[in-house]
This record gives structure tokens, sequence and C-alpha cells, in this order.
């Protein structure tokens, strides 16, 4: 099957002052029954107008009067437009040449050597179909990750809101109720005179305050309370509660006492220190590990850091990483960004994130935008619960 330039019209802008040469170089297109549609033109005025009609190829030569192929091929490029550009002069040096060639000429040709301009044209125009073609591509591949990039900041800001909407429903239904049978059975402990009542009904009580003291870990891990105390107190009392749970040896540094973050901010921070220390218990088999929270040149950065194992490559490039890809994604929505390294001597984690006129806290941060209503939605406050 004959190359879609020869199954119909080529359409060929031709930059050119000899009528003569022009003629030439057209009969040397039309060899073989190439049906070929051209326009001349000679000034840099006629060129621009010329490009905004549809064309396959451009042909220029070198030296016009006022004006150059190079001058041409840089219009061209400002245009935007991707169509071969070819240079066919009476003279040209090599090194023209090659600079043409790097500005992004598709060839070069002396019109003593027409004889290759169809094979050069046929050649030149199917290089500029793949291109356009990979170009294409190229932004549909773009617009993908933007889009689940998009959908994955979507999803992290509805898991919170969610949270916060479970706990809350935790607090108002399951912790009313449990308070309220709290003070029943505390009035059945006062008027029971039954030994046996009184046991069981201690026993009760015992194990509706155990349940009490359940629904608000609970809550607070699904909504953490403790931000309202500020970013310092909230990684300090995680720290604390991390090594008495596990038994890793883990300390909490910061630069400042008294960090004065929006609350998307604090929440991300938070969430990923929270992720990384999971992490650690899981995966790092490690003895020790330190956090250290920092404010410099408008970054807040957190650094999570312990003497583990170390991760790996091949961690990284787990097909189901799914924990290091959402704490990327959850650091997007505040416009910060992680970065991981491992060696045989432990991990690091860096949160890094810009505190400016142009960072999160200028109201870009998804977790900081309205709630399901509209209304003003800070998933790290705790409200009324």
């Amino acid at each position: 099957m004959a190359p879609p330039s020869r199954q119909r019209s080529l359409r060929v802008l031709h930059l050119e002052d000899s009528e003569v040469d022009h003629e030439l170089a057209l009969a040397y297109l039309t060899v073989g029954g190439r049906r070929v549609q051209t326009l001349r033109v000679e000034t840099e005025d006629g060129f621009r107008a010329a490009l905004e009609e549809d064309w396959d190829a451009i042909l220029s030569d070198y030296n016009l009067p006022g004006f150059s192929g190079l001058a041409a091929l840089e219009i061209l490029k400002a245009s935007g437009r991707l169509l071969p550009f070819i240079i066919v002069s009476g003279e040209i040096g090599e090194d023209t040449a090659v600079q043409a060639m790097r500005n992004g000429a598709s060839d070069y040709l002396l019109k003593s050597n027409l004889a290759r301009l169809s094979p050069a044209l046929e050649v030149a125009i199917e290089a500029n179909e793949t291109r356009r073609a990979r170009v294409a591509a190229d932004r549909e591949l773009a617009a993908s990750r933007r889009q689940l990039s998009e959908l994955a900041q979507h999803l992290q800001t509805s898991v919170e809101r969610e949270r916060a909407a479970i706990a809350r429903e935790i607090h108002d239904d399951v912790g009313g109720a449990l308070t309220a049978l709290n003070f029943e059975l505390a009035w059945i402990a006062r008027h029971a005179q039954a030994p046996a009542m009184q046991q069981k009904v201690q026993s009760a009580i015992e194990m509706t305050a155990h349940a009490i003291e359940a629904s608000q870990r609970v809550m607070h891990n699904l909504r953490p309370a403790i931000l309202e105390q500020g970013l310092v107190a909230a990684l300090q009392w995680m720290a604390q509660r991390f090594e008495k749970r596990t038994g890793i040896e883990c300390g909490f540094r910061s630069t400042d006492e008294n960090l004065e973050l929006p609350g998307g901010v604090s929440l991300v921070v938070y969430r990923t220190v929270q992720e990384a220390l999971t992490n650690v218990s899981k995966h790092a088999q490690a003895s020790r590990v330190a956090i250290d929270l920092s404010l410099a040149r408008g970054v807040l950065s957190v650094e999570v850091s312990d003497n583990g194992r170390g991760l790996t490559a091949d961690d990284l490039a787990k097909a189901k990483s799914f924990g290091i890809r959402g704490l990327r994604e959850r650091a997007d929505t505040v416009g910060g960004w992680v970065d991981l390294a491992g060696d045989a001597g432990g991990t690091t984690l860096i949160l890094s994130v810009p505190i400016g006129p142009r960072g999160a806290h200028s109201g870009d941060s998804a977790f900081g935008d309205t709630g399901f209503d509209g209304e003003s939605h800070d998933p790290s406050a705790w409200g009324n619960l």
C-alpha cells in the first residue's frame, strides 16, 4: 500500500524568490504522478500569512531578499505548528546546514541535486506524522496522569471527610449511648442490695468504661483532636505513644515550638508521620526512630528516620506499594512532596511543604477547601464533638 502522502494531493508551501527555481522544484516533486499543490511566497509577511492555511510540508530557499530560511524556521517553531521544513539552496555550507538541522529543519538539499527532493520530502512527511503521533500520545499521557493525580487527591480528601463524619457519629451516637449507660449502671449500683447484683453491676461498669475508652481511641485515630493543641504537641504526643506501644525508642525535635499552620497542612504532616511510624513498626525492624520538624526559608520539613533494615529499590518498585504512593499524593494536595531514601543504616522519609504566598496556606489545599455542603471545612478541627 502506498504511504498516505502518495494517496492524496500534497500541499506544499514554497518560500522561494525565483519563479524558475520554483517550477523546477515542482517538476521534481511531481515525478511518478504525484499530485502536488504549491504556493510560492518570497517575503516574511507572505510567509506568515500563508502559515494560517493547512500544509503538508514547507520548502524554503536559504537566502531571500531581506529574509532567510533560518528566520522562516524560527517563525514556524514560534507558531507551534508541527510541519516538515526542508531547506533547498543554491549554496549552503556544511556548518550552516548543521545549524539548520539543529534548529529543527527536517533536511537540506542543494538546488543542483533536486533528484533527491521527492524522496526527502516523503521521508520528512512520514517522520513528521510519527512525531505528531508521539506528541499527541504524550499530551494524552500527561492529561491522564493529571486526572489520576486529581482523583487521588479527591479520594484523600474524601477519606478525611468520611473519617470526620464517622468520628462525629461515634461521638454523638455510640459515645452518648455509652455515657448514658454508664450513668444508669451507676444508679443501679447505688440502689442494688444483693451482693451478686453489686458484682454484676461493677463488672458492667468496667466493661462500659473500656468501651468508652475504645470509642475515644477510634475517634482520635479517625480525627486527631490533638491537632487543636498544635502540630508540635500532636507529633510529640504521637512519638511518646508510639514508643510506649511498640517499645521502639522514638525521639521528637522541633526548631519552633509555636508553629502556626493551616489545618490542612497540619493534618497532612500528622498523617504522613503516622503512616511512616506504622511502616517502621511493621517493616523496618528498627530499634530507634527520630522525628525532626523544622521551618526554614518558607518550607516546612518533617523528617522521619530509623535505624532499621533500610528501604530498597525493589521496595519502592513494588506494584502494590500504595502506602508510598498515597504519601506522595497526600503531600501533593498541599503543594508538597515526599523524598524517600534507604540503605543498610535505615530509612529516611522527608516531607516538604512550601509555606508562603504560593504555598499551601494560599488556599490551594484540597483539605482546606469547602466541605460537601460548600461550607468551610477543616478535617483537623475537632469542633463540637
